[in-house]
């Protein structure tokens, strides 16, 4: 959980400063090593031959892993400093680029199979726009694979907050070097899965699963390893024009 909360406009998260402490901690910790990308590598399925974007690759760890599944990955970031770690694991010859997912993207029309976003979208304000470049660079009938925060995490959270208003948060994180804000845009889910669609996807699969079969005891929040409220995983396809 946050330390604290604003709902004032606290400045973006700058990546660039903690970087190597954010990728330290995904490495292990039970949100991202045995949470999110469990589940992200699980949806994806079968993904040898496939030609893949990450869009918010972070330093990437979902790369590597597709990677090692025989597929073709490319990915980018918005953080300078994710991207140098991410070629440090990748090597220099990885396709990875800086890149904002909120603006428009440098690669061809119906290049990919596949798209993920894990944990990436909820820094967007504007969904629209960034998924009609996600769905632009998808072949038809191609998937984007995604995660955000659950909807349903803000209003219990903040229960005097407007849940079905688009809004602006920050909350503060200690990595081991400080605190850094990191700064969110909750939607409800109705508007979730609304521009889903709007923007020319079909929803295939919803998921709210359990942790990873392998997740420490120490770090599961409940003894029996059952699903607990955190985030949202989706499996959509594009569909044809």
């Amino acid at each position: 959980m946050p330390d604290s909360v604003s709902k004032s406009a606290a400045p973006v998260a700058d990546y660039d400063s903690f970087a190597a402490a954010y990728s330290a901690s995904n490495e292990s910790n039970l949100f991202n090593a045995y949470y999110a990308r469990p589940e992200m590598i699980r949806l994806a399925g079968d993904v040898a031959g496939l030609e893949i974007l990450d869009a918010g690759c972070g330093s990437g760890p979902l790369m590597e892993a597709l990677r090692s599944k025989d597929a073709v990955v490319s990915g980018f970031d918005l953080s300078p400093a994710m991207v140098e770690l991410a070629r440090q694991r990748l090597g220099e010859d990885a396709d990875v680029r800086v890149a904002d997912l909120g603006a428009p993207l440098s690669y061809p029309d119906d290049a990919f199979d596949l798209v993920v976003a894990s944990l990436s979208l909820h820094y967007v304000k504007d969904w629209a726009a960034a998924l009609a470049e996600l769905r632009r660079v998808l072949k038809p009938g191609g998937r984007l694979i995604g995660s955000i925060i659950h909807p349903t995490v803000y209003a219990i959270v903040y229960p005097e907050a407007d849940y079905f208003a688009l809004t602006q948060y920050s909350e503060d994180y200690d990595f081991g070097e400080g605190t850094v804000w990191m700064t969110y845009w909750h939607r409800p889910l109705q508007d979730v899965i609304n521009t889903f669609i709007d923007a020319g996807f079909g929803i295939k699969t919803v998921t709210e699963p359990p942790p990873a079969a392998n997740t420490p005891a120490e770090l599961l929040p409940t003894a029996d390893g059952r699903s607990f409220i955190c985030f949202l995983f989706f499996e959509l396809e594009a569909r044809l024009p």
